[in-house]
């Protein structure tokens, strides 16, 4: 009760904020300026929040002050759901939410969140910055929930780590307990590459680990040494059978209603700070593997070929319709 009391308090001040400098597009003129609310589940410390809170600032210079970005980290404002929601209404203007949220409104997305789409970030930042792939897609959501996706921020490759040893082939895998979210397509996949996936709270699994509830998980480096779970499984099987991804979104009415010229600027810098992210991300991701070889975790190898077999009925099962195979395959060609 008291952390949805602090929320609604959040929410408030976010919306006072976004109104002291607000002309509104919503009659249809376009909108001389605002300070963007931006809601965040990551902290002050992610790649995610520096890119974000670098982004805003360098708006701000570019629109001579008509334009700025307010980021609220640590889900201050609530929930993804709930504030995709908020979004929608136009109470907070943009936010970041994950890929397996956006299934939840049209599945189509789910295409980019199967396993083996991307074979690197690079591969699958091209692809999000390609309209020609991504156009339709990421402005499905303007009529029914007045939403426009921006673009995406990478999550990086993800891979297996265990307590027990380290694991070369999916064979390795039998009978091991391996965490995953709380998705259909990630329970397929972890139980595709021979594990026993266990949905489980992000929260619980450092002592799952560590009491033997589980054998290992799944997730990128940096979430693997923030998270602290290199104290607990020290083996890293770089799979990397998911790239991952978090959309941008924003609410359309008021994107749509920038003018002309400050959306052309606005866009400019957005495209900046989704490459200047993927920067960060990957300066991260190798501070962090140093750090877990530092405290003793055994990076290796895999047999990429024998995962990426495995994993393949799980995307070809998922591809349910011909306009999943077809943007599928162009994600496909766009690493050609």
């Amino acid at each position: 009760m008291k952390m949805r009391f602090l929320r609604l308090c959040a929410v408030g001040l976010a919306l006072l904020l976004a109104t002291t400098a607000c002309s509104s597009g919503v009659s249809g003129k376009a909108e001389t300026g605002k300070t963007l609310v931006l809601s965040l589940n990551q902290s002050e410390t992610h790649p995610s929040y520096i890119a974000l809170t670098e982004f805003g600032e360098r708006l701000k210079a570019a629109m001579d002050g008509r334009w700025d970005v307010k980021v609220y980290p640590n889900e201050t404002l609530g929930a993804q759901q709930e504030v995709i929601q908020l979004v929608s209404d136009g109470s907070v203007d943009m936010a970041v939410a994950s890929g397996t949220q956006l299934e939840n409104l049209n599945p189509h997305f789910g295409v980019l969140n199967l396993p083996t789409t991307f074979k690197s970030i690079d591969h699958q930042m091209s692809v999000i910055k390609d309209k020609s792939i991504v156009g339709d897609l990421f402005t499905s959501l303007e009529a029914s929930k007045h939403l426009t996706v921006l673009g995406g921020l990478t999550q990086g490759d993800r891979n297996l780590y265990t307590a027990t040893g380290p694991i070369k082939k999916p064979a390795d895998l039998h009978g091991m307990k391996i965490r995953v979210q709380e998705s259909d397509v990630h329970i397929k996949m972890v139980n595709a590459m021979g594990g026993s996936a266990t949905p489980m709270s992000y929260g619980e699994v450092y002592t799952a680990l560590q009491s033997g509830v589980l054998d290992g998980a799944e997730n990128n480096e940096i979430s693997y040494v923030t998270q602290h779970h290199n104290e607990v499984a020290k083996y890293v099987a770089r799979t990397r059978h998911l790239v991952g991804l978090d959309y941008m979104l924003i609410n359309s009415e008021t994107y749509n209603g920038m003018t002309p010229e400050d959306r052309k600027i606005f866009d400019a810098e957005w495209s900046k700070t989704m490459t200047e992210h993927t920067t960060l991300w990957k300066k991260d991701t190798a501070r962090a593997i140093q750090q877990a070889e530092d405290s003793g975790t055994k990076f290796n190898d895999v047999d990429k070929a024998a995962f990426d077999k495995a994993l393949a009925p799980v995307v070809n099962g998922s591809l349910k319709s011909p306009a999943d195979r077809e943007l599928y395959d162009a994600i496909q060609e766009a690493n050609q």
